[in-house]
């Protein structure tokens, strides 16, 4: 790895957005869907499954009052992965392993906010979260109210299931977050007391175990950059390196031989420096791979780079939706083989594609090399915005590229597919993952080092780097045109992105081409103008994709499209189109010739050339569908 091309993506508040499109996302998830997940965490929204997260922590904090009181305290079964009203008593835990990590990443998107927008009631609201969960924490400084509410003898007992070092990591990046926004430690210090705690517990010299869901080994890494103790950075090393060594740990932790256990699940197969595909879990796999990447960075590991690039190259050309959708099976929410992409049973869930953006960012901040940042890109526009309703409040866990309603709800296959938003999950990782990404949006326009900014989005922004301060004007998605006002503070390169989708394009100054970026050497006061030029484009599949050989997606720009029965009528299927579309691009949606085969209700019948009628057809943002209302969706078409 070479360190003098590594960057650094810059801080909240040294890049304030203002963009016509982002703007009004943003204020969504800080007015709409923030205030609204704060009520879904304590079972206030009617007809909404229930969370039961506030409620665990309360439960905890008592149980925390009554050992320093000195009062006995019942235990309950910790054998389940899901606890409810039907199958626990009503005082132990309730909800899944990983209830805890809701609130925390409810509370992290609640910091970024804050450094965007200061709010006194919603500070109020995540202060009042905070003292719930601090008063849950044992005094040597473990915290999950799983096991404290149910038994606390069983603690760091299931690793491989139970998600203490999981929720350990989601606790952590909302302290750190909640901290920068306001000054207040009191929840980075319980991250940083539990943090202690875990290193003193796992080790060569001690537990040689490692997360069953990974995302501990990111937190600690950022931990370790906000407080500089190496033994954090150490600490995620050792889960990293301890991966996947024979005998697997999960096996010593139950006392067993591993006889048929998938390890591919959770990417504990292999040490992590030998893998080269991206399998199992796919949530798992990309968090996995984001810690990979800031071990190798900070450790200037080549062996794990190397392993990064493998599994990227893997995902993002073998593995990947159009759409930036990841993990293509329902079972195990996994990975499946190569190029296996089936459109109408698709996973794709919201979580993993945001954990792409993580994967993408960190690859993107160790080489210069535009396709992680175009990947961002993807994710962005397409899956992570159709992940939430437009008025905030409801979501998608998974993001299927073709939907028939009456398939959901008769055919088992394809019950994981909701052909509409839900107001909330049981499993709810997803909607607080959604609004803590969104509203952290500004730590992705941007990388620098000492003599480059890396402009990797085109959001309409004010940056502060030492490079330069830099007022970017957008309307990039409008029409593919920004301009860049520049105040430089030394001379420096401005490296602009090419997107990915465009063919042609103009740069007011001189450039050089390098690695998908066009780098313009600056030095004193200017102005840079770009344009992009957007085009509605055919965009097919390898014919390797069994389920879209004959069809095309419709794209614009950085948007994949989709057509939708309340515009097209029903049975997309049948729909295809024309030889010469003639596309009209109109409002943000576009209008093609198309045709409609006529139905043939006889099952069997000898091969007569189809009939078909002409119509006009419509597409809309892929994000955008299931707004209207239950309908048939789909993104590819036949032509």
């Amino acid at each position: 790895m070479d360190s003098n091309i590594f960057s650094k993506h810059l801080n909240m508040e040294n890049v304030k957005i203002n963009d016509s499109f982002w703007n009004e996302i943003t204020e969504t998830v800080r007015k709409k869907v923030i205030p609204y997940q704060y009520l879904a965490l304590q079972d206030k929204i009617d007809n909404a499954e229930k969370s039961y997260c506030i409620q665990n922590f309360i439960k905890a904090g008592k149980i925390c009052k009554d050992i320093k009181s000195g009062k006995n305290t019942k235990t309950y079964p910790v054998d389940k992965w899901q606890y409810n009203e039907n199958n626990s008593d009503k005082d132990s835990f309730q909800g899944w392993v990983f209830q805890d990590s809701d609130v925390y990443k409810w509370i992290e998107a609640v910091g970024y906010s804050l450094q965007n927008h200061y709010d006194e009631d919603l500070k109020r609201k995540a202060e009042e979260y905070i003292d719930i969960i601090c008063n849950a924490q044992l005094d040597n400084g473990y915290l999950d109210t799983l096991y404290i509410i149910n038994d606390r003898s069983k603690i760091f007992s299931n690793l491989k299931d139970h998600h203490e070092l999981y929720c350990f990591g989601h606790l952590t990046e909302g302290a750190i977050s909640y901290y920068k926004a306001t000054g207040n430690r009191k929840l980075l210090d319980a991250a940083c007391k539990f943090a202690d705690l875990i290193c003193d517990t796992f080790g060569e010299d001690r537990i040689k175990g490692y997360p069953g869901h990974e995302t501990a080994e990111m937190a600690l890494v950022k931990l370790y950059s906000e407080t500089g103790k190496e033994k954090y950075l150490n600490t995620a090393k050792f889960f990293i390196n301890e991966r996947g060594k024979k005998p697997y740990y999960f096996d010593t932790e139950q006392n067993k031989e591993s006889v048929g256990e998938n390890y591919h699940y959770n990417q504990a197969h292999i040490q992590p420096k030998y893998q080269s595909e991206a399998v199992g879990h796919a949530v798992r796999g990309v968090y996995l791979y984001s810690a990979m990447t800031d071990i190798a960075k900070n450790c200037n590991d080549d062996e794990l780079f190397s392993a990064c690039k493998k599994i990227w190259d893997n995902i993002s050309n073998k593995k990947m939706y159009i759409t930036g959708g990841i993990g293509a099976t329902v079972d195990g929410e996994a990975f499946s083989f190569d190029y296996d992409l089936p459109n109408d049973l698709a996973y794709a869930e919201t979580c993993a594609s945001i954990g792409l953006i993580f994967f993408a960012r960190r690859m993107s901040e160790c080489e210069i090399n535009a396709h992680y940042a175009d990947v961002i890109e993807r994710v962005l526009y397409n899956t992570v915005l159709s992940g939430m309703a437009e008025d905030g409040k409801s979501f998608f866990y998974v993001n299927p590229l073709e939907v028939l309603p009456i398939a959901s709800k008769m055919d088992s296959r394809k019950k994981h597919i909701k052909p509409v938003r839900q107001k909330w999950f049981s499993c709810a990782c997803c909607p607080p993952n959604l609004a803590r990404l969104i509203s952290s949006i500004n730590e992705y326009i941007c990388t620098d080092n000492n003599n480059t900014i890396f402009i990797n989005q085109y959001i309409g922004c004010k940056i502060n780097s030492n490079n330069a301060n830099i007022i970017i004007h957008s309307s990039y998605v409008k029409n593919g045109q920004i301009s860049f006002d520049v105040k430089a503070k030394k001379p420096f390169k401005l490296a602009l992105r090419i997107p990915y989708w465009c063919d042609e394009y103009h740069i007011s100054k001189k450039y050089k081409l390098e690695n998908g970026y066009a780098f313009i050497e600056l030095n004193g006061n200017c102005t840079v103008n770009a344009e992009f030029i957007t085009k509605i484009k055919m965009i097919k599949c390898s014919n390797k994709v069994r389920a879209n050989v004959g069809k095309v997606a419709i794209t614009r720009g950085p948007f994949v499209y989709c057509y939708e029965e309340t515009d097209n009528g029903k049975n997309l299927h049948l729909l295809k189109l024309s030889e010469n579309p003639n596309f009209v691009y109109k409002d943000g949606q576009i209008f093609a010739d198309g045709l409609r085969e006529k139905e043939d209700n006889q099952l069997y019948s000898e091969y007569n050339r189809p009939e078909f009628e002409e119509c006009t057809l419509k597409f809309i943002p892929y994000y955008h569908w299931g707004n209207r209302g239950e309908n048939e969706m789909a993104v590819y078409i036949r032509i």
